[in-house]
């Protein structure tokens, strides 16, 4: 087929992403498929070899029988270029708007998973009421994050009134909706996911940070930041807890495609930490590598995607409207 690889965007993940998206384009075309790099600028323009791209609604996207969004953070993962792609009528990878836009907002993805009784950190909204009453319960430090960022940008630690206002004041930068979570013991463990209605879930990776005492930016995208350990090094019963909940939790936000589900292990305890429908995806990343431990090669995932993308179109182009 001739796929459209969208990398780059408007979010501080840019870079990530055009390394995501030449990975992906080289994968598709390994596997024996024609690709059309798309490239969208800092400011939200969109090119493909060096001529801008123009859209007509119902009319596809250059040709393409698919497209396949490699984009991190807001404008990208958070439905907005989903939606878009719906208005012009071609398959796409990954989730839907709604989905997108679930798993992008961490206040609304954590309610989800507090209203269906799924394990994970307490947390609150920042300026709630009584929000500083609830962090005082939580223990120190508490975790501050803007509510639709990645890639760990904007988050800090904070221990007592005056740091956790400085985080929240550093939060607010990137996002008005910060939320303040209770810290984790144990592991971080995550797990690929891939497939639609009945995903499959890949052996569990330990993630051991080098760089830093977290598993921050630089952790992650700093050459030697963090070592992945597959599998995980916790017990066979947590492994198979962490897949278990992987697919659950991809179910519950209606998920399809792919994502990387994220959690904390402390012996057999698991705690859902986040999910992301778009997670970094070059060859050396955890996603890929995590399936690449089940016997799942990077040009076959790549294939394996635009497949389900067709599929869940033509499925949802089944219904009358």
């Amino acid at each position: 087929m001739r796929v459209a690889v969208l990398g780059g965007g408007i979010s501080s993940e840019h870079e990530v992403s055009l390394r995501s998206a030449a990975s992906v384009a080289a994968g598709l075309r390994e596997a024996g498929h024609d690709t059309v790099e798309v490239t969208i600028a800092r400011d939200g323009g969109w090119s493909a070899g060096g001529e801008r791209v123009e859209f007509t609604p119902g009319g596809g996207l250059l040709g393409c029988d698919a497209v396949f969004p490699v984009l991190h953070g807001p404008g990208g993962e958070d439905g907005s270029v989903q939606g878009l792609l719906e208005v012009l009528d071609v398959p796409y990878a990954g989730s839907d708007v709604e989905s997108s836009a679930i798993c992008m907002d961490k206040l609304i993805f954590k309610d989800l998973l507090s209203r269906h009784e799924v394990p994970q950190v307490d947390y609150c909204r920042a300026g709630e009421p009584a929000w500083r009453e609830m962090t005082a319960g939580f223990g120190q430090p508490v975790w501050v994050k803007p509510a639709r960022l990645g890639s760990s940008v904007g988050i800090s630690p904070a221990s007592g009134e005056q740091e956790l206002d400085r985080a929240v004041e550093l939060a607010r930068r990137h996002d008005p909706r910060v939320i303040v979570e209770a810290s984790a013991p144990g592991k971080e463990v995550e797990c690929s996911l891939l497939g639609n209605e009945d995903p499959v879930a890949s052996p569990p990776g330990e993630i051991v940070t080098r760089a830093s005492d977290w598993y921050d930016y630089e952790a992650k995208y700093a050459e030697g930041g963090m070592e992945l350990r597959v599998p995980a090094e916790v017990g066979e019963a947590a492994r198979e807890r962490v897949r278990e909940l992987a697919r659950r939790v991809f179910t519950l936000c209606g998920c399809s495609g792919l994502a990387r589900c994220d959690f904390f292990v402390d012996g057999e305890d698991v705690l859902v930490n986040e999910l992301n429908t778009i997670p970094g995806f070059t060859e050396t990343s955890v996603y890929g590598k995590l399936f690449e431990a089940d016997g799942i090669a990077y040009p076959e995932l790549c294939d394996r995607l635009v497949t389900l993308a067709i599929e869940r179109y033509e499925k949802s182009r089944s219904y009358e409207r």
